[in-house]
């Protein structure tokens, strides 16, 4: 009998920030089956389960290159500008950031801050 080629589930990666967890099938930067791919930092990868295609894979996270914290890649947890970072290092550290990435974080807050807003007026009504 052939081994299975599929990864086998390695554990669950959680986000320590915002909870999300899923299962993972490989940590580190040469996700198997994929030979032309090299991620830029070791992450937790699982097979992706929307297609049967063996080479395709979804990235959940990595760990935050100041603070080490577990997170995944959604913008609300983290951003990646040559390493990864949680967001909670990226404020503490915002002003080491290129000034685009300063721009964009200040307007991602000031919709954030706009949508609260207009769902309690929303409410009101």
């Amino acid at each position: 009998m052939e081994p299975s080629k599929e990864p086998q589930l390695q554990g669950t990666f959680e986000c320590e920030l915002c909870g999300l967890s899923a299962p993972y099938s490989y940590f580190g930067q040469r996700p198997p089956n994929i030979y032309s791919v090299v991620l830029l930092e070791d992450s937790y990868v699982m097979k992706d389960p929307f297609t049967s295609d063996k080479g395709k894979f979804l990235i959940l996270g990595s760990r935050c290159s100041l603070c080490c914290k577990c997170v995944c890649v959604g913008t609300d947890c983290s951003l990646f500008y040559s390493k990864r970072f949680c967001l909670p290092c990226v404020n503490l550290h915002l002003k080491e950031f290129p000034l685009e990435i300063q721009q964009d974080l200040e307007r991602k807050a000031h919709s954030k801050t706009q949508s609260k807003k207009d769902m309690k007026d929303s409410k009101k009504n």
